[in-house]
C-alpha cells in the first residue's frame, strides 16, 4: 500500500540530486571561465553564492576556487579557501601548492608540501612539480635533491612530468651538470624538460649549446611552447644574433606565440639588444595584454637607447592603467635618469618608490650615487652612501669611483679604494677603475700597483672587444687586431678615414691612452681601437644603405666617441654601438646620448 509513496520519494530524491548535479557543474564551469577571463569581481560574488549554498564542502569546487585566486595573483586567498575546506584530497593539496610556487611564495609552498607528507598524502605526478618548482625559484638544489630522492624512492623518477620539473629545477638553481644527467637518463622528454635545458645552458651563457639542443628539439618534432622561444630568444639577444633571432621571430608568428607576454618580453630585449629600438617598439605596441615583465623590458630598451622622455612617459602610462611598478621598474628609471644627467628626476623617483610600497635596495642606491657622481656631484654621492640604512655594496662603491673616473678626482678615488678593499675580493672592473683614474691624473705608480693587485690574485684584466654580425657570421676584433682575412683593406680605410677626418679638424685626444708610451704611439694605439676596426670593416663590406651596428664589451673612450661622431658626417652612415653602458647612435655628427654616458 506504501508503495507509490516510496516511489514518488525516490524520483524527489533522484530529481533533487539531479538539479543538484546541474547547479554544480554550472558552477565549476563558470569558475574555469571567470579563471580564464581574470574576472575577480565576478568570481567573488560567485565564491559568495558558493559559500551560501554549501557547495564549497565538495573537494573539486574548492580545487577550481583556489585555481581561481591563483591566476589572479592572490596565494592568500587561495590558503583561505584551503582551510575551509572540510575534505583535503591530494588535488586540494596540489592545488594550494601549485598556487604558491606560481605566485612566487616557494617557502610557503614547501611548508604546504611538508605539512601535507605529515598528513599521510601520497604526492603525485602534479605535486611533486610544484615542490620542485618552488626549489626552483629558491635557487636552493639541495631541498630540490631531496624531494628528488624522495621521487625516486617512490618510483615517480621515470615520470616525464615529475622528471621534467626535476631537469628543470637543477638548469634554475645552477646545476646545469645534473640537470643534464637526468635530462639524458629520461626514457620519455616533453616541451619542459627541453625547455629546461635550453633555459638552464642560456643561463650560463653556454649559449652555443642551447642553440644546439633547441635545433635538435625541432628536429625530433617537439611542439616547443614559448618558454622554450623565449629562452632561445634571449641567447640571441645576449650573443647579438639579430638574423637568427629574426627568423625565431617568424616562427613564432607562424606558431601564433607572437601575444605571448614571455615570449613579448625576450624580443624587447633581443631588438633593443641588437640595436634595433623600433623593432623593440613594434613588439611592444602589437602585444595586446603586456605583463610587467614586458612593461620592465620596454623601460630598460628605452633609457639604453637614450630615449629618456619616453621612459617617463612609459612610466606614467603604467600607473594610469593601474600597473604596479616593481623594484626592476625603478632601476630603470633610475638607470635613465642616471644616464641623461638628470639629478633633479633621479632623486623624484628614489624617492617616489616608497610610495609605491617598494623598499630602495642596494642597487637603488648604487643607482643614485651614478646619478650624482655622473653629474659631478661627488659629495653629495658621499652623504648618500653615509645614510644608507645597509652596509654599501661593491656595486655602490663602483659606482662612486666610476664618477671619480670621469671628473678626475684621484683623491677621493682612492678614498672609495681604501673603503672598496675593506670589503675584501673585489671585482677586476673595480681595480681597472682605479688604475685608470691614477693613469688618467699621470699618477703611473700608483696605477701599476692597482693592476700588480689584480695580477697578485690570477686576474685578468677583460679584453676590450668590438664584433659586427655579417650574415650568419660574427666578426671581433681587438684593439690593434691583424689576424682578419681583410686586414689590409680594413686598415686601408682606417687611413683614408684619418685623412677625412683631419680635414674636418679631428685631433687624437691621447689621454684616453693610459700607458706610459710616447705621443706618437699614442696617438697609433687609440686609431686602431677595436670599435673603429669594425667600423671600417662594415664600410667595406656592407651595403651604402644598410645601417653600422656595432657591439663592445667594454665603456667605449672619449676620443672614439668623438672620432665615431666624425666619421658618420664624413661616410653619411648610420652607426650604432652598443658598449657596456648604453647605446650610442651615430648621425651627421652627433649622438644621441648628447656626450654623456
Amino acid at each position: 500500500m506504501n508503495y507509490p509513496v516510496v516511489q514518488e520519494t525516490t524520483q524527489h530524491l533522484s530529481q533533487n540530486i539531479h538539479n543538484f548535479n546541474l547547479i554544480y557543474r554550472a558552477i565549476c564551469n563558470n569558475l574555469l571561465y571567470l579563471t580564464q577571463s581574470r574576472s575577480l569581481p565576478k568570481g567573488l560574488a560567485l565564491h559568495a553564492h558558493i559559500i551560501k549554498s554549501g557547495i564549497q564542502i565538495i573537494p573539486l569546487v574548492s580545487h577550481h576556487l583556489i585555481n581561481f585566486y591563483s591566476k589572479l595573483q592572490r596565494p592568500i586567498d587561495s590558503i583561505l579557501v584551503f582551510h575551509e575546506t572540510h575534505f583535503k584530497s591530494s588535488t586540494t593539496w596540489s592545488s594550494v601548492i601549485s598556487s604558491l610556487s606560481q605566485n612566487e611564495q616557494p617557502i610557503l609552498a614547501l611548508q604546504f608540501f611538508r605539512e601535507m607528507l605529515h598528513n599521510g598524502v601520497r604526492p603525485d605526478d602534479h605535486i611533486f612539480p610544484c615542490a620542485t618548482k618552488a626549489c626552483g625559484i629558491l635557487s636552493d638544489y639541495r631541498i630540490g635533491q631531496s624531494i628528488h630522492c624522495f621521487a625516486f624512492k617512490i618510483g615517480f623518477h621515470s615520470d616525464v612530468f615529475v622528471g621534467s620539473s626535476v631537469v628543470d629545477m637543477y638548469a634554475k638553481c645552477g646545476e646545469i651538470e645534473i640537470a643534464r644527467k637526468v635530462f639524458d637518463q629520461m626514457p620519455e622528454r616533453n616541451v619542459v624538460s627541453w625547455s629546461g635545458m635550453i633555459y638552464g645552458y642560456a643561463q650560463m651563457a653556454e649559449d652555443e649549446e642551447a642553440l644546439r639542443l633547441f635545433k635538435l628539439a625541432l628536429c625530433e618534432g617537439l611542439d616547443v611552447n614559448d618558454f622554450t622561444f623565449s629562452s632561445v630568444i634571449r641567447v640571441c639577444g645576449n650573443s647579438t644574433l639579430l638574423e637568427l633571432g629574426k627568423q625565431i621571430h617568424g616562427l613564432c608568428l607562424k606558431t601564433s606565440y607572437d601575444s605571448s607576454t614571455f615570449i613579448g618580453s625576450a624580443l624587447i630585449s633581443l631588438y633593443s639588444k641588437c640595436g634595433l629600438v623600433e623593432g623593440a617598439y613594434r613588439v611592444f605596441n602589437e602585444v595586446q595584454v603586456r605583463n610587467l615583465g614586458m612593461w620592465n623590458a620596454m623601460l630598460i630598451a628605452c633609457a639604453q637607447h637614450g630615449h629618456t622622455k619616453k621612459v617617463f612617459g612609459l612610466f606614467k602610462e603604467m600607473e594610469g592603467i593601474g600597473m604596479k611598478p616593481n623594484f626592476i621598474t625603478f632601476l630603470c628609471v633610475l638607470y635613465a635618469c642616471s644616464h641623461a644627467g638628470l639629478v633633479a628626476e633621479g632623486k623624484f623617483y628614489f624617492d617616489l618608490m616608497k610610495k609605491h610600497g617598494v623598499e630602495p635596495g642596494d642597487q637603488h642606491y648604487a643607482s643614485l650615487v651614478d646619478c650624482l657622481g655622473r653629474s659631478g656631484k661627488l659629495q653629495e654621492a658621499v652623504q648618500v652612501i653615509e645614510k644608507m640604512p645597509m652596509q654599501p655594496t661593491e656595486s655602490v662603491w663602483g659606482a662612486l669611483l666610476t664618477g671619480c673616473r670621469i671628473h678626475r678626482n684621484t683623491e677621493l678615488a682612492a678614498y672609495v679604494a681604501d673603503r672598496l678593499l675593506e670589503l675584501g675580493p673585489v671585482s677586476s672592473g673595480v681595480h681597472v677603475l682605479l688604475s685608470n683614474a691614477y693613469a688618467a691624473a699621470g699618477r703611473y705608480q700608483e696605477a701599476a700597483k692597482a693592476r700588480k693587485m689584480l695580477r697578485d690574485r690570477g686576474v685578468k684584466k677583460e679584453t676590450g672587444l668590438s664584433w659586427v654580425e655579417e650574415g650568419n657570421k660574427v666578426h671581433t676584433f681587438a684593439a690593434g687586431d691583424r689576424s682578419h682575412s681583410k686586414s689590409k683593406e680594413i686598415y686601408e680605410k682606417l687611413d683614408e678615414l684619418g685623412d677625412y677626418m683631419e680635414q674636418a679638424g679631428y685631433v687624437a685626444d691621447t689621454n684616453y691612452v693610459l700607458q706610459q708610451v710616447g705621443g706618437l704611439e699614442k696617438s697609433e694605439t687609440i686609431r686602431h681601437h677595436s670599435e673603429r676596426l669594425a667600423i671600417a670593416f662594415a664600410l667595406i663590406t656592407f651595403p651604402p644603405e644598410r645601417p653600422i651596428r656595432v657591439m663592445k664589451n667594454l665603456r667605449v673612450c672619449g676620443d672614439c666617441h668623438n672620432a665615431i661622431k666624425i666619421i658618420s658626417k664624413c661616410t653619411k652612415k648610420v652607426i650604432i654601438l652598443r658598449d657596456n653602458n648604453r647605446f650610442h647612435r651615430f648621425e651627421d655628427g652627433k649622438c644621441s646620448c648628447g656626450d654623456y654616458w
